[in-house]
């Protein structure tokens, strides 16, 4: 096998998509983007990567008629070889949300890679298909929200005035916050990162709605129902800041997560930026295959959607109140809009 139809299995250029996943999920949480956030993204590329050889071993009979020219139907890869290459990435990406976050790291990453599995195998031709992504996404953003590292037990010490978890107040006596307390500012890290992961949930179903009709092309109606879905998407990102009203929905129940000094400026400079971005790149493609549904318009439009995640992830960091991460996350798009002309990533 050559690498680069390894690289063309695995999607390369589509990977740049998966660590703002996890970047927005830890910015509307206010976590730092340290080694452990880092990990985290290692282990969601290599999820993603797992997906992307097990969609191909799935789709091989449907592939060699519809998309002879793929890895797999041209021999290129044997099919045997993408499902070691997928498990082994699953592995992969299990062990690395070990390695960043310990027992809670697997806990977060055991049911993305459940979805993962589930869709590849059983869903992707149901009705539940772009649900079934649409949910991957989701707790992609989730697995950047919440901790990874193994809580303090209770009996721990903790020097008198120093924060428990989710930067509680310390009880009295010099005692760590018990398992009750970690499983309040869980639940309300959980409800910070909810709009956020709504957001993107949201557009990653209308990706994948489009993408069943990549071969076959679709009615007019699909691509503008997906439009109007995605300028939906873009107006609730530049609207009342994501990590705000997670932030009033937090209020309802639980401990809270430690607040970033806000810099308005940077954040709304940034997130319009990567917005207009997003709105530009996806939307006029969408807007094509709505005046043309052929197949090579909408899988345009897939492709569109698939990398202007990235600006779209960069707009809900920057007003999580992470712009300069957002930044750096935002020049990702046009790097991986040139690599998509030599690789698709469809």
């Amino acid at each position: 096998m050559h690498p680069r139809d390894l690289i063309e299995l695995l999607r390369g250029p589509a990977a740049l998509s998966v660590p703002g996943d996890v970047l927005v999920g830890a910015a509307a949480a206010g976590r730092p983007v340290d080694v452990r956030t880092l990990g985290t993204m290692a282990s969601s590329v290599c999820l993603y990567w797992a997906g992307m050889a097990l969609n191909d071993y799935a789709d091989a009979a449907v592939d060699a008629v519809e998309r002879p020219e793929r890895p797999i139907p041209s021999r290129r890869v044997p099919r045997r070889a993408a499902l070691a290459l997928a498990s082994g990435l699953t592995a992969a990406g299990l062990g690395l949300s070990v390695a960043a976050g310990g027992r809670r790291g697997l806990v977060r990453a055991l049911p993305l890679a459940a979805v993962v599995w589930a869709y590849d195998l059983k869903l992707k031709a149901t009705p539940a298909g772009p649900a079934a992504m649409a949910a991957a996404r989701a707790l992609d953003v989730f697995m950047g929200a919440l901790p990874g590292a193994p809580a303090r037990r209770a009996s721990s010490p903790v020097p008198p005035g120093a924060s428990g978890p989710a930067g509680q107040a310390a009880p009295r006596g010099g005692r760590s916050a018990g398992p009750m307390s970690r499983h309040a500012a869980d639940r309300s890290l959980w409800k910070r990162a909810a709009v956020p992961a709504a957001l993107i949930g949201t557009h990653t179903y209308t990706v994948t709605a489009l993408s069943r009709h990549e071969v076959a092309g679709a009615s007019p109606r699909l691509p503008a129902t997906t439009l109007a879905a995605s300028l939906t998407t873009a107006l609730a990102a530049a609207g009342p800041a994501p990590r705000t009203v997670s932030a009033l929905l937090s209020r309802t129940g639980g401990a809270r997560a430690p607040r970033r000094p806000r810099r308005p400026a940077p954040s709304a400079a940034v997130a319009s930026a990567a917005l207009l971005s997003y709105a530009g790149a996806y939307g006029s493609a969408q807007l094509r295959a709505v005046r043309e549904p052929s197949g090579d318009h909408v899988q345009r439009a897939v492709a569109a959607g698939i990398l202007s995640l990235i600006p779209l992830q960069a707009a809900l960091a920057a007003r999580a109140g992470a712009p300069a991460a957002a930044a750096v996350l935002g020049l990702g798009h046009p790097l991986a809009r040139r690599l998509a002309r030599r690789i698709c990533p469809t």
